[in-house]
């Protein structure tokens, strides 16, 4: 079972940056894509930013230009830089990894196909925080 684990969160002043980080448990190689989304309470969780396996980035439309996302294969991480944070990025992140069926992929183990259905893995989440 894959796992996601993020990190970074904590309590920011308007205008500060922030790093987040997301941790698998397996390499990052095999998913098709990777994402960070956000949750606001009394609101839906969003994309914030996504890479693909072939290192395409996106980003929300209202956020482009604050927000870096990155990964480190060695590392097994992806990130995601904030910078410039107001009030209304206050939420939950959430990382997220999806899988297609039939995806193959090359670890230092060699090459490896998932035999399984479509699947996304969540993290928990970490706590971002914009208050003066």
């Amino acid at each position: 079972q894959v796992q996601l684990v993020e990190s970074g969160g904590g309590l920011v002043q308007p205008g500060g940056s922030l790093r987040l980080s997301c941790a698998a448990s397996e390499s990052i190689r095999r998913f098709n894509d990777m994402g960070w989304y956000r949750q606001a309470p009394g609101k839906q969780r969003e994309l914030v930013a996504a890479i693909s396996s072939g290192g395409t980035k996106n980003y929300a439309d209202s956020l482009e230009g604050r927000l870096t996302i990155a990964r480190d294969f060695a590392e097994n991480t992806v990130y995601l830089q904030m910078i410039s944070l107001k009030l209304e990025d206050a939420a939950v992140y959430y990382c997220k990894a999806h899988i297609n069926a039939g995806t193959c992929y090359f670890t230092d183990s060699g090459r490896e196909c998932y035999t399984g259905p479509d699947r996304d893995y969540w993290g928990k989440g970490t706590l971002v925080t914009v208050s003066s």
